[in-house]
């Protein structure tokens, strides 16, 4: 089975960014053919200082390398370095209907958040269409509420086939993503860059510790059991809480005696166990940019190779060729 998935480098990498998808890729290329690209195209929606966005596709490649992908077992590579994607992306474009992308919530829900409603934006679904078939992906990873980006590419992919007559891509299934961890920010709303409530995996510890004890708490006094219903600091440690510890966490809340500070300690100490090991890695792979810029050529390559037949067919069914 072929599956499909792509990060975009839009900001240092945070905690959510690990629990809620990367750590799922990674058990993936156990048992599936994967494909994992860096969504440099998608994230100039968002950066448009070049020299911020080069530095982050490093770091994404970086960590994902850092994290235990495997450059031989799957593809890595960058969305810019397949020029196919920007063709293919063309031919969907002419026969996706305004109206499907003008259903898509998530050109809705960034102009909410208040970015500049422009065209990349707003046909983002179609290159992400682009990614998705351009490989003839079989599944790709999601959580439960971005379904809706599956369909819109089974969409076009079906409008395609009824425009030309020919059935060239292969119409990806969502996996959903049973085992992902809800990882609220620091102030109780969803981990994202645009809130600054993220805890980053990587770069000094002191602001790491620092985002980590201010980890929004109520006023319950230490001796007093502490609440953790609607919990930001129970619902973090128990995404950090190795196996076996998870009843320590339980019995802090449930129990008086233990206060929020030392509760705080100690899902650092979890922090830097869990990504200790990587966080070295990551030190190493950046002191040698060359060594990752070869994984990410030689996985371009390696995609090149596998898309070719599909591009070639794409293009007889329009007339190109």
């Amino acid at each position: 089975m072929r599956v499909l998935s792509g990060v975009q480098p839009s900001g240092t990498l945070h905690i959510g960014n690990y629990f809620g998808a990367i750590r799922q890729f990674i058990e993936l290329q156990e048992q599936h053919e994967c494909f994992y690209f860096l969504a440099d195209y998608h994230a100039l929606t968002t950066v448009q200082d070049p020299g911020r966005l080069r530095g982050l596709v490093g770091d994404l490649a970086a960590a994902f390398l850092a994290f235990g992908l495997d450059p031989i077992r799957s593809v890595l590579y960058r969305q810019s370095d397949i020029p196919e994607i920007t063709e293919l992306n063309w031919y969907l474009s002419t026969v996706t209907s305004m109206g499907l992308l003008q259903r898509c919530h998530s050109f809705k829900d960034k102009v909410g958040q208040g970015m500049v409603p422009n065209h990349g934006l707003f046909a983002y679904p179609v290159l992400m269409a682009a990614d998705i078939l351009i490989v003839k992906s079989d599944m790709v990873p999601v959580g439960k509420d971005q379904k809706q980006h599956l369909e819109v590419t089974r969409d076009i992919a079906g409008a395609f086939h009824a425009t030309y007559g020919d059935e060239v891509f292969t119409l990806p299934k969502p996996m959903i993503l049973d085992r992902v961890a809800v990882v609220p920010g620091i102030d109780g709303r969803k981990m994202s860059k645009s809130y600054g409530n993220t805890i980053d995996i990587f770069g000094p510890e002191k602001p790491i510790r620092k985002a980590i004890m201010s980890i929004t708490t109520d006023s319950t006094p230490v001796e007093e059991p502490k609440p953790n219903e609607d919990s930001t600091l129970y619902q973090l440690a128990k995404v950090f809480a190795p196996k076996g510890e998870e009843a320590w966490v339980e019995k802090a809340f449930r129990e008086g005696g233990t206060g929020y500070g030392t509760i705080k300690k100690q899902v650092f100490e979890w922090f830097i166990e869990t990504f200790g090991p990587a966080r070295e890695r990551f030190d190493q792979m950046k002191s040698d940019p060359g060594a990752v810029e070869e994984v990410l050529v030689d996985g371009a390559g390696r995609a090149r190779e596998a898309i070719a037949p599909l591009m070639d067919n794409v293009r007889r069914a329009v007339g190109i060729r």
